[in-house]
């Protein structure tokens, strides 16, 4: 959504965020590994009981193969801002899984159409919001820019807070001070990702793999309180790390 308005390249992603990003990954799950210990030899053992008739069907190889295969044409096209391209390898690998019937889950597309009609209209009319935003965000410092977008995240997608922050001009002025706003709107849109689950991908794909396991589903509110901690990792490593 940035990276051409602000001439970042994947480099510079690289040093300046995924590095972090990746630290607070691995800290956030050492901790929770350590606390959840028991539970998961617990499900190790649950696993474990399975006898042959109980375990499901492996899938070949070369299923699996071809789906990371369809995944790295697809960024790639993406990187290479070739959406033809891109279609004709969805297309294909639609094809892919009703030829394959037997070992694929069924392709549920109205999430994923749900999602690209609201980036779709988040470029259409993310352009005119300028005069709004603009104001608002030239007032205020790199930390409390990077509070508000970690909070307002919450509740968006941090794609929407990223796209509307590079419509500000002063944001992409070049300087010093802008390219420190910048970090600060980044980050704090990528910090803020795991407290909301409606408009961060990863997050509903997650809790709809674990809900079954919890009797009574997923409590919001400590759905919530656990996702504190590694939202805290995450924003002391991007605040506190040096930076470019």
């Amino acid at each position: 959504m940035v990276a051409a308005k602000w001439e970042w390249t994947t480099l510079h992603m690289l040093n300046d965020f995924g590095l972090k990003a990746l630290l607070a990954i691995i800290l956030s799950n050492l901790l929770y590994a350590v606390i959840f210990r028991h539970e998961f030899r617990q499900m190790a053992e649950g696993v474990s009981k399975f006898t042959e008739t109980e375990k499901p069907d492996v899938i070949p190889f070369w299923v699996t193969f071809a789906h990371a295969g369809f995944m790295a044409w697809s960024v790639f096209m993406l990187m290479g801002h070739h959406p033809a391209l891109l279609l004709a390898g969805f297309l294909v690998f639609l094809a892919f899984t009703v030829a394959t019937p037997q070992w694929q889950a069924p392709i549920l597309l109205r999430s994923p159409l749900l999602v690209a009609f609201f980036l779709a209209s988040l470029v259409v009319h993310g352009g005119l919001q300028g005069w709004w935003i603009s104001p608002v965000l030239v007032r205020l410092d790199e930390f409390s820019l990077f509070l508000g977008a970690t909070f307002l995240t919450a509740f968006n997608d941090n794609a929407a807070i990223t796209y509307l922050a590079s419509q500000v001009p002063a944001l992409s002025s070049g300087t010093d001070a802008a390219r420190a706003l910048q970090y600060a709107v980044l980050t704090g849109a990528v910090t803020g990702g795991g407290l909301t689950v409606i408009a961060n991908a990863p997050n509903p794909a997650g809790q709809s793999i674990l809900a079954p396991h919890f009797q009574d589903g997923v409590s919001p509110f400590r759905l919530a309180l656990w996702a504190l901690a590694p939202t805290t990792i995450a924003a002391l490593c991007f605040l506190y790390l040096p930076h470019a």
